[in-house]
């Protein structure tokens, strides 16, 4: 199989030729392998190459399943892969070997993805871009100067620079939209529940999902027809699909209450080609029919970011005491870098009491955000601040951490929240800066309301399709 009739399938597309015995699920693979040997050592998107144990279970035949034969590359966090460490980015973690696949590795695999390989992500998924101490920067196949974003930066990488159709990626505070935003992609993240984190307990607070970034929408439904059953012992779990994702893209989504937001979800100014992407997918919304209307969200955002950031920061330290517990010796000061030794000092701060006062106020902008979207089905706003910013811009150069919040918080302004209220939300690559960059609009659904979200991607794909949108990048 030629790189050029692989690059133009999408996982579906590639299940369905193989089936078809069309080409083979060795063949396929080969190409990924060739492809990611091609460029990976440029974009750093794989750490790790999982290539043998792929070979040796395509030798067998075609895996069974509905994408039966696909390559799949795994996000280095918070997903196990039996025999593999799971770094998270960190020297902490380098060692750490994984004793048996996590519920949704195991689900890839009865789904029929061959994983063949693990994807970078910064150290413990804290930054909205891939520069990890261990691994070093992943790099945009749009322009190796800029961000492909993060947590799930690998991810996006790989894909937009034609390793494979679609990957593994996860969401603590936007890391699904907003690498898809940076390289081009169709990045969904699921209602709170929809997956599962088992064994594991629940991300950050409940905070944090796993999916897939990927160039079209159908193999997002499909994957997340693959994954969303519910573990015994989960926590818990959202309300199961009224029919299979996949089938939602091709139905038509009648007329949408779009609630539109034109700047930052706080009200901030964003970059004037983000705002001028939505506002051509507000006009692109009301082509198709919808009705769209500007609206203001009555949350406590600066309630709402400390909530969230004493959540995450208590969870980092709780990490980090419990693997210098399993291994029985402190942390040494190379372990981790500057960001987590920040996060954790932090976190370690964060009483009982404020943790459960941190839940509250949470739970309280998920009530404020659903009393806004009374007469809503929809929310359209910006998923990032600005396009994709440049590789190493985040914490400075040189080093500037006075400065960073302000800078993190203008790149990724209007994706945490929707991690803290727990609702789906999406973003489609709809924009393009006079630069060349992808900009990625968002929409976000009611809680557990990923149908909708589906039939209205599937439109929008259809009215302004991206596939042919690619990098010119080639090695």
């Amino acid at each position: 199989m030629d790189q050029h009739d692989y690059q133009a399938q999408d996982a579906v597309g590639l299940a369905a030729l193989i089936a078809g015995k069309q080409v083979s699920a060795a063949e396929v693979l080969e190409a990924a392998l060739a492809r990611m040997e091609a460029v990976n050592p440029t974009l750093n998107a794989v750490i790790l190459s999982l290539a043998d144990q792929a070979r040796a279970e395509v030798a067998k035949g075609a895996p069974s399943g509905p994408l039966g034969g696909v390559p799949w590359l795994i996000k280095d966090i918070g997903a196990q892969v039996a025999g593999t460490p799971t770094t998270a980015g960190s020297r902490l973690l380098k060692d750490v070997i994984a004793p048996a696949d996590s519920a949704i590795v195991s689900a890839y695999r009865a789904a029929g993805l061959v994983i063949f390989g693990k994807t970078n992500t910064p150290e413990f998924g804290l930054e909205p871009v891939t520069e990890p101490e261990l691994f070093g920067p992943t790099l945009n196949p749009w322009s190796l100067d800029h961000t492909p974003g993060g947590s799930s930066g690998g991810a996006s990488s790989a894909v937009a620079g034609g390793i494979v159709p679609a990957a593994h990626a996860s969401d603590g505070g936007g890391s699904i939209r907003t690498p898809a935003s940076c390289c081009g992609l169709f990045g969904l993240k699921p209602s709170r529940g929809r997956t599962s984190f088992a064994p594991a307990d629940e991300g950050w607070g409940g905070f944090s999902i796993q999916h897939a970034v990927t160039w079209s929408v159908r193999d997002s439904a499909a994957l997340l027809d693959a994954t969303c059953q519910p573990v015994d012992g989960d926590p818990y779990w959202a309300a199961p699909p009224e029919r299979p994702f996949l089938q939602e893209v091709s139905r038509e989504p009648g007329k949408l209450r779009i609630g539109f937001i034109p700047g930052g979800v706080a009200g901030e100014a964003i970059d004037p080609e983000c705002a001028a992407a939505v506002a051509a997918a507000a006009l692109l919304c009301e082509g198709l029919g919808h009705s769209v209307e500007e609206i203001r969200l009555d949350v406590d955002f600066e309630g709402m970011r400390a909530a969230a950031g004493s959540v995450i920061a208590a969870s980092i330290a709780a990490t980090l005491q419990a693997e210098t517990a399993r291994r029985g010796r402190p942390l040494e000061n190379d372990e981790v870098d500057i960001v987590t030794h920040a996060m954790a000092g932090r976190g370690a701060r964060v009483t009982g009491a404020e943790y459960v006062q941190a839940m509250q106020t949470a739970h309280a902008a998920g009530r404020a955000v659903a009393r806004s979207m009374q007469g809503y089905d929809v929310l359209l706003c910006s998923t990032l601040g600005s396009p994709p910013i440049r590789k190493g811009s985040l914490r400075g150069e040189p080093l500037d951490l006075g400065g960073y919040a302000d800078r993190l918080f203008a790149f990724m302004t209007n994706t945490q929240l929707f991690n803290v209220t727990g609702q789906p939300a999406m973003s489609v690559p709809l924009g393009m800066s006079k630069a060349g960059l992808p900009i990625g609009v968002q929409f976000v659904g009611r809680p557990a309301d990923e149908a909708t979200l589906f039939r209205l991607a599937g439109q929008l794909e259809q009215a302004a399709p991206w596939a042919g949108r690619r990098p010119a990048f080639n090695g």
